[in-house]
């Protein structure tokens, strides 16, 4: 008598197991929002708890509390609700309503409209905070500040950007933009959104004041002007995808947009004053090499 062994697809008792096949993650080509849940996950900054990130209509993505709350539990002015992957600051009628991150945030002051149920979970995040860095597993993040570009910069580090008639302040040069989608290999893509045969125009261009501000003084900066490009070629500008991947619709983005309103008041020390004559690139060996796909034309007087 001996035993026999166990097929690997059977359990001890001979019967199948039943395994489910994985599936890859996609989006509707009807959502509003193509950003994976993968890609709105994330930590605070301020205080290290977890909070999910959300787009919004005309505006820049909020962050949210992950977990819903009871409606009576939340001032009508600070109740949110997500429909279809978008935020909405107001309560959709039923009982349970979301809540932004930074009214909880143990890293920011404390506001004035808490009822005590929130003041209580505000109170639970701070101890964990606390306890993140006790364990050294988290550290507050400091943001110095930023030295205003000299009169040599030839390469903006957070370049002001005009497409679809609106200005923007992107994250890094722009040359290094990133395409936000996601790969076969569910990774970010790596191709930047520049595509060198369509590129922008660097102008010097008056400073214009938001909305409900007053006029501002005579200064002009400089812009990367995209909008005498195609509308499509803007659209994908704006998508910050790369030419491949604005192709292909069903690729999901894996990371939000960096784009932020530019807002001549509170990004002053982002506005350069000088056209960039190259974009100047340092390789490994410490040579320099020259790009030539940036296009120069002042629509300001101006000295370099």
């Amino acid at each position: 008598m001996h035993s026999t062994p166990t097929p690997p697809a059977r359990h001890w008792d001979g019967s199948r197991i039943s395994t489910r096949r994985a599936r890859s993650l996609g989006v509707a080509s009807t959502s509003p929002s193509r950003l994976l849940r993968t890609g709105q996950n994330g930590h605070c900054t301020a205080c290290g708890n977890p909070v999910e990130w959300y787009g919004r209509t005309g505006h820049q993505p909020v962050s949210l509390h992950p977990r819903e709350l009871a409606a009576t539990a939340v001032p009508a002015s600070c109740r949110w609700h997500v429909s279809s992957g978008i935020a909405h600051p107001a309560a959709d009628g039923t009982p349970w309503c979301r809540i932004t991150h930074r009214l909880l945030c143990p890293g920011h002051e404390e506001p004035t409209q808490l009822t005590p149920h929130l003041t209580e979970l505000r109170r639970r995040l701070a101890l964990r905070t606390r306890r993140l860095i006790d364990t050294g597993t988290f550290t507050p993040e400091t943001r110095p500040a930023e030295p205003a570009p000299t009169p040599g910069t030839c390469r903006p580090a957070r370049p002001v950007v005009q497409l679809l008639s609106t200005r923007y302040l992107a994250t890094q040069p722009v040359e290094d933009i990133q395409c936000v989608a996601q790969t076969r290999r569910r990774h970010r893509c790596t191709h930047p959104v520049l595509d060198p045969t369509l590129p922008g125009t660097w102008t010097l261009q008056p400073t214009s004041p938001a909305t409900g501000q007053q006029a501002l003084p005579h200064r002009p900066i400089a812009v990367y002007d995209l909008s005498n490009r195609p509308y499509a070629e803007q659209l994908r500008w704006r998508a910050q995808r790369c030419p491949s991947h604005a192709a292909a619709a069903t690729a999901p983005d894996l990371a939000r947009p960096g784009w932020e309103v530019f807002d001549p008041l509170l990004h002053h020390q982002h506005t350069a004053t000088q056209l960039p004559t190259t974009s100047r690139h340092h390789t490994r060996h410490g040579q320099t090499r020259n790009t030539p796909h940036v296009h120069v034309r002042s629509e300001a007087p101006h000295q370099i």
